[in-house]
């Protein structure tokens, strides 16, 4: 199938991404936790907490009349991949913890089913989409900076750990840009309805 690159002048592109949305129960006690980092970081934007999700995939603009394509080739996914359990695990920044513009709270116990679940909505939306490609980290965004900071010491050691919880669907959501932070908004959640008998990918 051909890429479709071109559009009507009426058709305003839409920012959308793939994410694995965070449950209430986990992110409230994470965010807890996470306060006492606050006045390390006075200079960061902080993510609210309503806002948390783990991204796999972000899609860049995308024209209304290729979103539909976008939702059947994803319920392909849903249907062949099981649920599985993880939980909220640690703390880090991107791109160091010396240079932070990232802070970010780890994710444990079930990487590699994260990064097969992303791999797949990048395989088979990349046949239309020009998507980015680098590789996937697992992570839950909770603060950013416009200029690098310096993590202070302890920040990377810290024993954060969330209960586990099910990942049982993904949701495709389009960013509205707006201030002081961006409105996500969920156009399709997708079940999980892989069992044990089927190959997740």
């Amino acid at each position: 199938m051909a890429r479709h690159r071109t559009s009507r002048s009426e058709e305003r592109p839409q920012r959308l991404f793939v994410a694995v949305a965070i449950p209430g129960q986990v992110a409230k006690p994470v965010e807890a936790a996470v306060e006492p980092w606050r006045a390390a970081f006075p200079k960061a934007r902080w993510i609210p907490q309503a806002n948390w999700h783990v991204t796999l995939q972000f899609l860049g603009p995308v024209y209304p009349r290729l979103v539909p394509w976008v939702r059947e080739r994803l319920g392909e996914v849903a249907v062949t991949t099981a649920p599985f359990d993880t939980r909220v695990h640690g703390l880090g920044a991107f791109p160091s913890a010396r240079r932070a513009r990232v802070l970010w709270a780890g994710l444990d116990g079930a990487e590699g089913r994260l990064e097969g679940l992303a791999t797949a909505v990048q395989r088979v939306l990349a046949p239309e989409l020009p998507l980015e490609t680098r590789p996937f980290a697992g992570h839950l965004t909770i603060a950013r900076s416009d200029q690098p900071i310096e993590a202070p010491e302890g920040y990377a050691r810290s024993q954060l750990e969330s209960e586990r919880f099910t990942v049982g669907s993904f949701v495709l959501m389009r960013t509205h840009i707006e201030r002081p932070s961006p409105f996500y908004e969920p156009l399709e959640v997708f079940l999980l309805q892989g069992g044990a008998g089927t190959s997740s990918p």
